[in-house]
């Protein structure tokens, strides 16, 4: 007696393109009334990394235009990331990168 063989035939498989390619994420800043500009410098330092330098650069950015792009990524990293700076009081969202 033999072993039966598996179909060699592969199913039709709908997938959603969307899904399929992750567009990169990035996340944004958003200026506030609340936190104080040394106080955000401080964060992105803390959070992300930044040198003085650049947390600065940023944070300016964000306190003259209203926003900044702080990190970018697959979607997962973004939602991290804009929960992290939610945590530090800071207003952020995330928006797929086009």
């Amino acid at each position: 007696m033999t072993a039966p063989t598996a179909p060699t035939a592969t199913p039709d498989v709908d997938v959603d393109d969307s899904v399929a390619f992750d567009h990169p994420w990035k996340v944004l800043v958003w200026d506030d009334p609340v936190n104080l500009m040394t106080y955000v410098a401080f964060v992105f330092r803390k959070l992300f990394g930044f040198s003085r330098a650049k947390a600065d650069q940023l944070m300016m950015q964000v306190h003259i235009e209203g926003r900044a792009v702080v990190s970018s990524g697959n979607k997962e990293k973004a939602e991290l990331d804009v929960f992290r700076l939610h945590e530090h009081g800071l207003w952020a969202t995330l928006e797929q990168d086009s």
